[in-house]
């Protein structure tokens, strides 16, 4: 029931607006229902990336979103749980050119009813806080103590050189939110930029494309240039990308990375690639990556571990050890991350994790 997306020759590409606008049917019609928490995801996500990329699109595809539009007080007085998604999607859908002065009044009910209290992430509520900023404009002032915590987070440059994508998210969506997702210089220190890179090199060492793609554009946000060749790496694997349709409405293949495929042509079109190439005709889509070989980082954390306490800091001494067993693949990535960081061994530094064993 399901194939690959093939297009003859005598069919023409479309231009980058036409496919856009295949993207937006796609996600807004044919992959989930607007009742589900995870339609008001993929589609902020669509909308975040194409409001802040700038590109160009056909405002009438912006009306698959009408209905959703219209109802926008409905929704957020039901689900009220869901306000950071229903902001989202107003604010973009009103920048974009879809209708107008519903997000303020949206941002006002949620100041009213105290939303954001109940929230218990630094990380949430600094994304409250962009999207009320973003709506009510100077009316919503900046926590203090939240912004100095969220600060005080990312400074931290150690924590990003160990494992932990739970962490590394957080990182970039702060950046992302510190900087008004490219509007302002996010005014972060050599400590969070190093923890950026550290980051970084253990998404290339896990062949992790979402996450690398996501540091790249916090990099940009940043205004720093993102070490070499981890871009061009993102884009290899944006090009080894498989749109594959159905013919069952709303039926998502198992394998869906549609969140990786964003992030990777979000920060190609933030370096003026084109956008979607392939996407050609309506359909419901299911985005797969080409496979994944095993990663360097896997090897090398398994090789520190068993070393107990021969394990060394020092990267130059290490090295020829932990790159024995792994890979031809995982080797060159080793490389690539190697080659592209001069902090390189100051970031293993922290991964081999040396500190001496709890007795």
């Amino acid at each position: 029931m399901s194939n690959i997306i093939s297009f003859p020759q005598r069919i023409r590409p479309l231009e980058e607006a036409g496919r856009i606008g295949i993207l937006i049917d796609c996600f807004c019609n044919r992959r989930r229902t607007t009742e589900d928490v995870f339609w008001l995801k993929e589609n902020a996500e669509l909308l975040n990336l194409l409001e802040t990329s700038k590109v160009t699109l056909n405002t009438s595809d912006l009306t698959h979103y009408q209905n959703f539009y219209d109802s926008l007080e409905h929704r957020l007085c039901f689900f009220p749980q869901y306000y950071r998604f229903i902001l989202s999607l107003a604010l973009d859908l009103e920048a974009l050119g879809l209708g107008q002065g519903k997000s303020a009044k949206l941002c006002e009910w949620v100041v009213d009813h105290n939303l954001v209290g109940a929230e218990l992430s630094d990380l949430q509520r600094a994304e409250a806080a962009r999207l009320l900023k973003r709506g009510l404009g100077r009316a919503q002032r900046d926590d203090p103590t939240l912004v100095d915590r969220l600060h005080g987070f990312i400074d931290q440059s150690e924590t990003f050189s160990i494992p932990n994508k739970k962490a590394a998210y957080e990182l970039t969506h702060i950046v992302f939110y510190l900087s008004e997702y490219g509007r302002k210089d996010p005014g972060i220190s050599a400590d969070a930029v190093r923890s950026l890179e550290f980051a970084g090199l253990l998404a290339l060492l896990d062949h992790n494309t979402d996450l690398l793609a996501e540091i790249c554009i916090a990099l940009r946000f940043a205004g720093q240039t993102p070490p070499l060749g981890w871009e061009d790496w993102v884009f290899e694997q944006l090009a080894g990308f498989k749109a594959v349709k159905t013919e069952i409405p709303r039926k998502i293949l198992p394998g869906d990375e549609y969140h990786s495929y964003l992030m990777c042509s979000w920060l190609a079109a933030l370096s003026g690639t084109p956008l979607f190439e392939g996407a050609n005709e309506p359909a419901t889509l299911s985005f797969h990556p080409a496979p994944k070989p095993v990663s360097a980082l896997r090897g090398m954390s398994e090789s520190i571990f068993q070393m107990d306490n021969a394990r060394s800091a020092d990267w130059f001494k290490m090295r020829g050890t932990l790159t024995v067993d792994l890979s031809p693949q995982a080797y060159r990535d080793l490389q690539l991350a190697e080659a592209s960081s001069d902090k390189f061994d100051e970031f293993f530094h922290g991964f081999a994790r040396c500190t001496p064993v709890l007795k």
